[in-house]
């Protein structure tokens, strides 16, 4: 059952948007691929925009939807992450309307509030799309760009309909894949659903209720809503937020189908196990997707919304020690430890954890180590190879983008 993941690119394919032409995906709606794709609707009063990429991409997706005829009329943002708000500024016009969820300003103030958190803590995966605004900003003034968060003209809570000429909208408020103000766009006549990052990044794959860059926990429950929203439309073509569309109704049923039943799995597997009395590090480890539901975890991992769900139920202590209750870090007592012990018997039992198939449990002792003598050439060694190890095994975007960075920095002499 489902295994679209497979045939699909991963984030690694992603890529910044070039300012070149729109291309048809039919019925008069075209796409200018970018970080995340925008698209325009041809109607009989103007275009309509569905999302505007990064604030460096609006004028090229402006520039490629210059064939589409008219003016803009309406650009709908599906949700509060910059790649889908952050060109609207360069592509909305003096009377365009600007359509956003309610719940837009919590995204807003959240980019606003932890901007200068957030941005160190994502630049490691996403270093290509920074290279592509850098070398923008060789040819485009950034003093000539407008960085504001563009306020919506039209709001609305659970549905919207609107019409353009002749084509009519239907907005659906979808939460729980990535955030709280996410919609859908609905095109009745044409049967198309603009599904935007509900998803996740990655259509067919896991979502991720919890994101290592920092940012605000999904809902699980609502992402399982969501996607029997989804399902009540019985959509024949659904346009995500990155790559190509996807045609065929039964085949988008199969998909969507299949991610909601992976969720609730996931979901209920947890709670059981909570309520048995596991701790949260057997639940990572044991709860799966059952394999004939073949989702992917290219972006999103079980093991991560596992621990996800349970600490959205439970918050964050977990019953363990005391010590969970005070601002004292574990590592404040690495020196202890390191001289208790010894640093070069804690490097050999690391490298013993490592031969027998255990990299976590090297990297645990290693990390007791380097916190106290962070140039230990030998503890460094044993680091490295067992994020390599590590790495070897790894197909998330996430995870491998992470353990990168991680050997990149190990292997730098101090």
């Amino acid at each position: 059952m489902a295994g679209i993941h497979r045939e699909r690119p991963g984030a690694d394919a992603l890529a910044s948007a070039t300012g070149d032409p729109a291309i048809s995906v039919g019925d008069d709606i075209w796409m200018s691929a970018g970080v995340s794709n925008s698209y325009a609707v041809g109607t009989a009063d103007g275009r309509v925009i569905v999302n505007a990429g990064l604030v460096f991409e609006g004028a090229l997706h402006q520039k490629a939807f210059a064939g589409v005829t008219g003016r803009t009329r309406a650009i709908i943002v599906t949700q509060g992450h910059a790649d889908h708000w952050g060109g609207v500024n360069a592509l909305r016009e003096a009377d365009t309307d600007v359509v956003m969820h309610t719940n837009y300003r919590y995204w807003r103030n959240d980019h606003e509030l932890l901007a200068g958190y957030r941005a160190p803590k994502a630049a490691f995966a996403f270093e290509k799309f920074s290279i592509a605004m850098m070398e923008h900003f060789e040819t485009v003034d950034p003093a000539t760009m407008d960085f504001s968060f563009p306020e919506p003209t039209t709001t609305f809570d659970r549905r919207l309909e609107l019409q353009y000429g002749q084509r009519r909208f239907e907005l659906a408020w979808t939460p729980g894949g990535e955030t709280t103000d996410s919609m859908v766009v609905w095109l009745p006549d044409d049967r198309t659903l603009f599904a935007g990052n509900l998803f996740g990044p990655l259509f067919g794959h896991v979502p991720n209720l919890m994101t290592i860059r920092g940012d605000r926990y999904r809902d699980p429950i609502l992402y399982i809503e969501s996607l029997n929203t989804v399902l009540s439309y019985a959509p024949e073509r659904l346009i995500t937020g990155h790559f190509d569309p996807i045609d065929g109704a039964d085949r988008i049923a199969e998909e969507v189908t299949a991610m909601r039943d992976a969720m609730q799995t996931v979901h209920d597997r947890t709670a059981e196990l909570m309520v048995t009395g596991a701790d949260v590090y057997t639940a990572m480890r044991d709860v799966r997707v059952p394999a004939h539901l073949d989702i992917g975890e290219g972006y999103g991992k079980t093991s991560w919304n596992v621990r996800a769900i349970w600490e959205m139920y439970a918050g964050w202590f977990q019953h363990r020690s005391t010590t969970e209750l005070y601002g004292v870090a574990p590592t404040s007592i690495a020196a202890d430890i390191v001289s208790a012990a010894g640093a070069d018997q804690l490097i050999e039992a690391a490298r013993e954890h490592l031969a027998y198939g255990r990299p976590v449990e090297a990297l645990h002792l290693t990390d007791l180590v380097l916190t106290v003598e962070p140039g230990t050439v030998a503890a460094r060694a044993v680091a490295l190879d067992a994020h390599t190890a590590l790495l070897a095994g790894a197909d998330n975007f996430w995870e491998r983008a992470w353990l990168t960075k991680s050997i990149n920095e190990l292997g730098t002499t101090e």
